[in-house]
């Protein structure tokens, strides 16, 4: 019988907080050194790539084999290049050229660079299968609506990443793709049967499993034809009698942040935390907004007092903190492994050319042959004449995607153009106006007129303004950074989201110029 003395170490093991600045607080090499599992880093701790690498050699020489996680798509949702916007094309771009050996090579590429920056965990990729378009969190972030082409590059990213060293995470389980909510702010519900959901939400999380992925994350969605009462991340029917007894998937299952509201709202994060564990959850990520000591003790001390009272059994939690040490040094192993291969290659001349400020070569390329040219008018016709002016319409932001990541096409339009024009629209500028088009064409004249959207669909104000704008400038282009679900002007672009890769290949097109992004110098990786 255990005297519970290690326990406030195993607690620490299964959690990975966040925290602020662009070095390892205090606080994090303290609990480092007293047995914490690993750490999730978010756009607030990168600047640039060689910061990362130096903080992580911080939390490693607190913990060799701390886990560095981050949540990184290398689409919409970037972390690591949050400030400039991912030099990869996203997922439903990827999903759109549809070619598997891409998507490898693009997550392999994204693997090494993480991996040179000390990270050994990614939140990515998504294997939602995003069959409701008018999903407000999903979206660009899956590879499609379709499970098996959902399936097939969801294995190909796992294999990439892994093959980099960088252990891959499917998420978000049993699949998000489904509803039209947020789970940062309620529980969304997924009222389908088991054949339902076995013919789709399932069928990426099996591709996955087979592909040999390290990690699954939960989602919060409230699933009844498992598990009636209970969200997936705290369903012991869902983690344990689905995933790891039919789906027989071995490796770490990560919860989504434990402080979304899907969770918090009912349980709170202490009685959240526990109720994971409980379930089958081997690792806690918390601290995207929870960032604190104060916030990690008080989940260690809900764990070690559940454990002392027979809410969670202690053997229970014993298995996760040795999933969890499993994947620790199957990171070590493989990052040694992938950088004794680099070297060797170097010495060889087989050099790659990895992320700089530059961005990535392999992204860019991918994501010219993304985009997708649709000409309903055939009197209209790219690139265009003139210096062009852009007009974005912003909807509400997406909170996985974040606030401080750029978008849009005024300032690659005007890299190629210079003297191209642009401004931001919200909601709120168009409301009330007799006619909304007064302020989309002000200073247009009689120049292009590049209108870009995100979404059109899920937003009726944005479709409105549009339909109006087209009837007085039948020539305007409309640019699609979201789910080309409405197709709308006579020539219609769809980017498949909001990279900066797209963004920079729906340029080109517009302008009517072939000038590469340059390539980031030739080093060993």
């Amino acid at each position: 019988m255990s005297n519970h003395g290690d326990l406030p170490e195993l607690a620490a093991a299964v959690l990975q907080p966040g925290f602020v600045g662009t070095s390892a607080p205090d606080w994090v090499r303290r609990w480092l050194g007293e047995g914490l599992g690993g750490v999730a880093l978010f756009a607030r701790n990168v600047e640039t790539a060689a910061q990362v690498a130096a903080l992580t050699a911080q939390l490693r020489a607190e913990n060799p084999d701390v886990i560095v996680a981050i949540d990184e798509e290398a689409g919409d949702v970037t972390r690591f290049e949050s400030r400039l916007g991912s030099s990869r094309p996203g997922n439903l771009a990827l999903g759109a050229i549809d070619d598997p050996e891409l998507t490898e090579a693009v997550a392999r590429d994204l693997g090494r660079e993480l991996a040179d920056a000390g990270i050994t965990l990614d939140y990515a990729p998504d294997a939602d299968v995003n069959n409701n378009p008018g999903n407000p969190v999903i979206g660009v972030r899956a590879f499609g609506a379709e499970p098996q082409l959902v399936a097939r590059h969801t294995a190909a990213f796992i294999r990439g990443l892994q093959e980099s060293g960088v252990a891959g995470c499917a998420k978000h389980f049993p699949g998000h793709g489904d509803t039209a909510v947020d789970s940062h702010h309620d529980v969304p519900l997924i009222a389908k049967s088991i054949a339902e959901l076995e013919a789709c939400e399932l069928v990426p999380f099996r591709a996955a499993i087979a592909a040999g992925a390290q990690v699954v994350m939960t989602g919060h969605l409230l699933i009844p034809a498992y598990d009636a009462e209970l969200p997936a991340t705290l369903s012991r029917p869902i983690l344990t009698g689905l995933l790891r007894e039919q789906l027989g998937f071995e490796g770490l299952i990560v919860t989504d942040g434990i402080e979304m509201q899907g969770v918090r709202r009912r349980y709170g994060l202490a009685g959240a935390t526990v109720r994971a564990l409980a379930a089958g959850v081997d690792a806690i990520c918390v601290g995207g907004d929870h960032a604190d000591e104060e916030t990690a003790s008080r989940l260690r001390d809900a764990i070690v007092d559940a454990v002392r009272s027979g809410e969670l059994a202690e053997e229970r939690l014993r298995d996760a903190v040795a999933r969890v040490r499993r994947l620790a040094a199957w990171t070590t192993a493989r990052q040694t492994e992938t950088g004794a291969r680099a070297i060797a290659d170097a010495a060889a001349g087989n050099e790659v050319a990895v992320l700089g400020s530059r961005g990535s070569a392999v992204g860019f390329a991918a994501a010219r042959k993304a985009i997708k040219v649709t000409v309903a008018d055939d009197r209209r016709t790219l690139p265009v004449t003139g210096v062009p002016h852009v007009v974005e319409f912003a909807p509400p932001r997406n909170i996985a995607i974040g606030s401080e990541t750029p978008w849009g096409l005024g300032a690659p339009l005007a890299d190629l153009l210079p003297g191209t024009t642009s401004r931001r629209l919200t909601a709120d500028d168009l409301a009330g106006l007799a006619d909304p088009a007064e302020p989309v064409l002000a200073g247009a004249a009689e120049r292009p007129v590049v209108l870009v959207v995100r979404d059109v669909h899920r937003h009726p104000w944005i479709a409105e303004t549009l339909t109006r704008v087209l009837e007085l400038r039948p020539d305007a282009i409309v640019v699609e950074m979201g789910i080309p679900e409405t197709v709308l002007g006579g020539v219609h672009i769809a980017t498949y989201g909001a990279t900066r890769a797209l963004g920079r290949a729906a340029a080109e097109i517009i302008a009517g110029v072939d000038v590469p992004e340059p390539a980031a110098q030739p080093v060993a990786a």
